[in-house]
Order: C-alpha cells, then structure tokens, then sequence
C-alpha cells in the first residue's frame, strides 16, 4: 500500500488519466498553477503502471475512457494494490453512476464539466482527507449485528467482514463515535470531507445510501443508519437485552 507521510516541501504529484488531450492539458495547466506536479496517461493500463512506477499522490481518472477498461474498471486495478486517494471524473451524474464509483474505491468525483476552483478545492480536500491523522481511539464497538475494531479498521456485519472505502469507514466511524446521536448533515460532510463540502448535502445522501447497501438486511427499511428529515443521520443502536 502506498506509504502516508508529509510532503516534506515538496511538491505533490498527481496523476491524470484521460483521452481527451484538451481535458488533460487544462487539468494540467489549473493544477500547475496551484503548484502540484502533473504526470498523465491516455488511458487506463499505462495509468495503472503509472501508480505504481510514479507513487502519485493522488489519481483524476475519467470513467469514460474509449479504449481499453473504463475508468470502474481501473479504479479496481488500482485498489488492488494501493490505496493512493482517486477523484472520478465523469460526465455521468446519476446516483447509480456515483455509487458504483463508490463501489470501486473512488474517493470523491467530479462532473464534467468542472471550472478551475471547484477542481482544486476537490483536489486539496482530497489530499488533506489522505494526510489527516486519525483521532486516536481503540476498542471495539458493538450495536447489534454491527461491530467495529476501530484500532483494526475492521467493520463486521452478523460476524462477517464489510469491505469499506476509505471515506466509507471514516463517515461510519463518525455515526459510531456519536452513536443514538442525530449528526447534522453539515457537521457530517466537514468532518469527513472538510468545510468545503457542508453545503453538498446529496453527496452525503448519496454515501448514506451506499452505506446502507453494506451494512443493512434491508436497506429500502434500515434499522442502523436512520434519517432525521431535513436534518441528518444516526446511527442507532439497539438496547442490550436484559435478562
């Protein structure tokens, strides 16, 4: 897995994987300007040999590429063997076009098209997510069938391992340290994304939803994960029974 550390003053490399030149020289350009180092690939294969020859900081990888396997199928090569942070960048804006890039490890995305401030906002947040230290807390947590090994990273669901992202563990993480609490949708997003993200409340549902997909029977009726309306989330957990 690719090692964390601080940049030391130097400047941080990304890596842009996309078949439009005009889309890669004006990613290039915004991200030049902002001080980072720019590598890119034309498509998903020589992206990949790239993680793992360059060790980027972190990877823009376009879900449309038109040779080779889409950008889905990359961001799953690439989570085989690294965890360096992916931003998708993609002119499908769906719900279930976001959640599968979930499903592939992506960290954020980004839709097409995007202006020079949103692009470096995404990227800094991103890449502060990957630095940030954990708040240090041990133990194990337990509600219901959920468990959570928090010195582990290890989430169980009825005794079996879910496969989390890395913001998916940190957003439930977040559930869990104010667990029967309601967490407002602000204060959710700026602890698991940053300030920037307060605001973008269908991101967070659109997370939530995916959550839901892992970690309950049934997710249309979920009885972890609950809504407060025009609110926020809890995470609600079960009194233990008494004999």
């Amino acid at each position: 897995m690719r090692e964390t550390s601080g940049t030391g003053g130097r400047k941080e490399k990304i890596l842009v994987v996309d078949d439009e030149p005009r889309v890669v020289r004006l990613v290039s350009e915004v991200l030049k300007v902002a001080s980072y180092q720019v590598i890119a690939a034309s498509s998903g294969e020589p992206g990949v040999q790239m993680v793992v020859m360059e060790r980027p900081d972190l990877v823009l990888l376009d879900v449309l590429l038109s040779s080779g396997p889409d950008g889905y199928a990359i961001c799953r090569r690439i989570r085989e063997f690294s965890d360096v942070p992916i931003i998708m960048l993609t002119a499908l804006a769906q719900d279930e076009d976001i959640l599968t890039g979930f499903d592939a490890g992506a960290d954020d995305y980004l839709t097409k098209p995007f202006n020079a401030k949103e692009l470096i906002a995404r990227v800094k947040a991103v890449l502060r997510r990957a630095r940030r230290p954990e708040e240090s807390v041990g133990g194990t947590f337990k509600c219901g069938d959920l468990e959570i090994d928090f010195a582990r990273h290890i989430v169980k669901v009825r005794a079996e391992k879910v496969a989390l992202t890395r913001t998916e563990y940190e957003l439930l993480r977040q559930l869990a340290l104010n667990a029967d609490r309601v967490m407002t949708h602000a204060d959710l997003l700026a602890k698991v994304w940053g300030p920037e993200y307060r605001d973008d409340v269908d991101y967070l549902r659109a997370y939530i939803r995916y959550l839901r997909r892992k970690l309950e029977a049934d997710p249309a009726n979920p009885k972890y994960i609950l809504t407060t309306a025009g609110i926020g989330y809890t995470l609600a957990c079960p009194a233990p029974e008494t004999a």
